[in-house]
């Protein structure tokens, strides 16, 4: 017999403990905004501003595969508003480092998914 480990908690309850959690994984001056997607109860919205100059920001689709694992995918990424190229050295990188600051929230957020 096989035993799946589904999430069960309520996508709202989620998507608040996120958009609490989230910013304090993040860089000091960065924002971030979790929502709840509509179409899938197992998936997160999270649309990222950074900080500085850049006037960067990253929209990530967060997957919850289990009460614990996440999969996460980049979206979009805009600058001013205008789409850019995702490819640069620069872009990577923040990428990078929003997907890493996603999966540390993930884990905090254990005690909440289980």
């Amino acid at each position: 017999m096989v035993k799946t480990d589904t999430l069960t908690v309520d996508q709202q309850q989620l998507a608040a403990a996120w958009s609490r959690t989230l910013p304090t994984v993040l860089n000091e001056s960065d924002r971030a905004e979790v929502l709840a997607d509509e179409a899938e109860s197992n998936v997160l919205r999270i649309h990222i501003a950074t900080a500085a100059h850049s006037n960067y920001s990253f929209d990530f689709k967060c997957t919850y595969v289990d009460s614990r694992e996440v999969q996460v995918e980049l979206v979009d990424v805009e600058c001013d508003g205008r789409n850019v190229d995702e490819r640069t050295t620069i872009i990577q990188t923040l990428i990078d480092d929003y997907v890493r600051h996603i999966h540390e929230c993930a884990q905090q957020l254990h005690a909440v998914t289980k």
